[in-house]
């Protein structure tokens, strides 16, 4: 089933309860035409960035399925979805870029496992935003999902049997909490201090000021006519205001800065000195964004931040892996493992596994210890490093070895007697 078909199915699926815009507006969620919090946050560009490192990151890794009786990998149907074309309109990339975007946005990612009517085959798997789906219970428990049309509001209804579902952190396992919802009041602060910034910068990138008078600006401004003059809301304008709105005019914003100044009828201006919270804002914005990458799991030097040393980024990459993107990985492997593979090969021991090795492949010289490691002690072959670096199969290169310090204690008295006869006789 194409996706285009696909979304024609959704429109003409049975109803229930829909997640129309209406129902979303009611959620708290803006109206249509109104910008989501979700697109407000990443005009902060240490958001943006964080949401795209965890796509791209995900986005990168390649899946395979692996025999965990005998640890062999195993050439499966639903690689052809997961490594090469998951539907009509995506590569797997991008597929897996939207679902972690999704899952970063809303806590939740959302699968459509489309499966073939006669087999019961997955035939293509679309990624649905996050906000068009609604996970429910019935009233025994089971877990159903209803899918709204992104274009009509009509609702679908599938079993979860039909659906991956990849969950940000949750309270009730039941749907994930975003990123950016437990990070609320850190990106506001961050938002609020990026306002100051603009509205800085659009007064000329001067602190404001006083102006002064002997003149008496007390009561409102009059027309020709003899009547106060009003504003477009009907209220009357004050002296004072008329006079500010005329010298902002002229003098303020970053196209009107370092103007000449011509004061008449008695007027001074006086600038405001910038306090110390000013010269703090700098410092105030680097701290918002170590706060914002704590929350998402990103080392400061993907940002362009921090001052480590070389040393000190290389072990963060690894932290990077092993507590931001392992768990994730975990949990995606879980999922498809469980709704993508039959009972009965779940049963014989094949689960769906992701290749976090694309993640280090930057790093050629961690890369090739590790590697020196597990060749030297015996865990891998050298046909196994080549199969990780994606290089064909050599000749003898499934034998394994170790270094002949590291035997069992069984084999001790042999090892003992044969480097006895071997020894040259002393002098």
């Amino acid at each position: 089933m194409s996706l285009k078909r696909g979304l024609l199915y959704l429109a003409r699926s049975p109803t229930r309860k829909a997640v129309t815009p209406a129902a979303l507006a009611a959620a708290g969620y803006p109206a249509a035409g109104a910008e989501a919090p979700e697109t407000y946050a990443r005009k902060l560009s240490v958001v943006d960035r964080c949401m795209s490192i965890l796509a791209g990151s995900m986005a990168k890794l390649p899946s395979y399925v692996m025999d965990t009786r005998t640890r062999e990998r195993i050439d499966h149907p639903i690689l052809r979805l997961l490594n090469v074309r998951p539907n009509e309109a995506m590569t797997p990339s991008v597929r897996k870029e939207v679902l972690e975007n999704s899952r970063n946005e809303g806590g939740n990612g959302y699968d459509w496992i489309v499966r073939d009517p006669g087999t019961g085959r997955v035939v293509e798997l679309i990624p649905v935003p996050w906000y068009l789906v609604e996970p429910w219970k019935d009233t025994v428990g089971r877990i159903w999902y209803t899918v709204s049309h992104p274009i009509t509001g009509e609702p679908m209804v599938l079993p979860q049997e039909d659906v991956c579902h990849y969950k940000g952190a949750t309270r009730d396992g039941l749907k994930g909490i975003s990123v950016l919802r437990r990070a609320a009041d850190t990106l506001a602060e961050a938002k609020a201090a990026q306002e100051y910034s603009r509205t800085f910068y659009e007064n000329g990138g001067q602190p404001s000021g006083v102006l002064q008078t002997d003149s008496d600006l007390n009561g409102y401004l009059m027309g020709v006519d003899g009547k106060p003059l009003k504003r477009q809301d009907g209220s009357l304008l004050t002296k004072k205001e008329a006079l500010r709105t005329d010298w902002e005019k002229v003098h303020a914003g970053p196209k009107n800065g370092h103007r000449v100044a011509i004061l008449d009828l008695g007027l001074k201006y006086t600038p405001i000195a910038a306090t110390n919270q000013d010269a703090q804002f700098v410092e105030n914005k680097e701290i918002s964004i170590r706060d914002i990458a704590r929350y998402f799991g990103v080392p400061l030097y993907k940002l362009g931040e921090g001052k480590e040393a070389y040393n000190s980024n290389e072990q963060n990459a690894i932290e990077y892996v092993v507590a931001t993107l392992h768990p994730i990985v975990t949990q995606y492997e879980e999922e498809q493992t469980w709704k993508l593979l039959t009972d009965r090969e779940i049963f014989a021991g094949l689960e769906v596994r992701i290749n976090m090795m694309a993640e280090l492949r930057g790093d050629r010289a961690a890369r090739g210890q590790w590697y020196q490691i597990m060749l030297q002690n015996g865990p891998f072959s050298v046909n196994d490093v080549r199969a990780l670096e994606d290089l064909p199969d050599v000749p003898g290169g499934d034998e394994r070895r170790a270094t002949l310090n590291d035997v069992p204690l069984s084999m001790w008295a042999e090892l003992s007697r044969l480097r006895a006869q071997t020894r040259p006789p002393a002098e």
